[in-house]
């Protein structure tokens, strides 16, 4: 999980249009084949365009945000007015892709009634938010199999993604399933458990993975080695499709190997270490994939820092300062 404060949006609940967002996204979607892009989570505190403004200060590509609130089922929707503003400065700086992420309390595989019900309403919210705002993906947790089996809990997410988006043009969204550390009793532990939600999602609405390396390494899948790496890739081929896989949460790791503990830590000074990292952002299947870093932020510069380094590893030029 993303290890900052967010401003806690207000408690009124109005609705929102998605605009038809369709030739912007394809406009800012274009990018050169195989190249290199890097960006942050970025904060959306004091306004959502904001985190536009904030990526470019910290030499961004691309980027994640929340759209509102991401620990309160009551959330402020950005007016279509914000939402214009946010889409000029995206397409003045040229980052793409936008990437939003969900909130942390959906879960969409819960086995409670009332816990799925309102996790469907702010999933589909999620979905509204994101069409305003012109995004390309939404990154989902796939939940919880607490008081169910992970079969029960797999169908349950996939159904819970349908109905959620049922009705709603997506117009380019995809939704990307995170894999998980595997901690407690969330699924999407293994590659085979997120293929089987993007497979049974991807019958209704426009499905793929985002493949966090911390949690992959916490998981039990050897990044850190390159024999490891090179398994982990064929793996993730033969299960998910890397054409499948649009985003890369590229995270060091601060617990232990196949501990099933989700901690992150800044690049190269993990678990997993410069080196393995190296690898990753190089490896030719990996490397057309935007990275996006999810790190702490314990000093002001932390998030350039892990930036310029995976540019560093990657042999790739730093982005300039706006």
């Amino acid at each position: 999980m993303i290890k900052r404060q967010m401003r806690d949006a207000a408690n009124g609940v109005p609705q929102i249009d998605a605009p038809d967002c369709a030739l912007l996204r394809c406009f800012m979607h274009r990018t050169r084949r195989g190249r290199l892009r890097v960006g942050v989570h970025t904060s959306i505190a004091g306004s959502i365009e904001h985190a536009v403004r904030r990526a470019i200060e910290i030499g961004c590509d691309t980027f994640q945000m929340f759209s509102a609130n991401p620990r309160g089922w009551r959330t402020l929707d950005p007016s279509p007015q914000e939402c214009e503003r946010f889409r000029a400065a995206r397409e003045e700086f040229k980052l793409s892709p936008l990437v939003i992420h969900d909130n942390y309390l959906i879960n969409l595989a819960s086995a409670d009634g009332e816990i799925r019900g309102k996790s469907v309403v702010a999933f589909r919210r999620e979905l509204e938010r994101a069409l305003a705002l012109g995004a390309d993906y939404l990154v989902a947790h796939p939940g919880s199999a607490k008081d169910s089996t992970v079969s029960e809990a797999l169908r349950t997410c996939v159904e819970s993604l349908k109905e959620a988006a049922t009705g709603l043009s997506l117009d380019g969204l995809m939704v990307l399933i995170e894999n998980t550390a595997g901690q407690g009793s969330v699924i999407g532990r293994s590659f085979e458990e997120v293929a089987e939600i993007v497979a049974g999602a991807g019958r209704e609405l426009p499905a793929g993975a985002c493949i966090d390396t911390a949690h992959s390494f916490a998981a039990g899948y050897s990044i850190h080695t390159p024999d490891g790496l090179s398994r982990t890739v064929k793996e993730l081929d033969r299960t998910v499709g890397i054409s499948k896989v649009r985003i890369i949460h590229a995270n060091d790791s601060r617990a232990a190997f196949d501990s099933h503990v989700d901690r992150h830590e800044h690049i190269g000074k993990g678990q997993i270490g410069a080196e393995a990292f190296g690898r990753i952002v190089r490896h030719p299947k990996l490397r057309a994939i935007p990275f996006i870093c999810e790190t702490p932020l314990d000093e002001p510069e932390d998030d350039r820092r892990n930036v310029e380094m995976i540019r560093k590893l990657a042999g790739a030029q730093t982005r300039g300062k706006h």
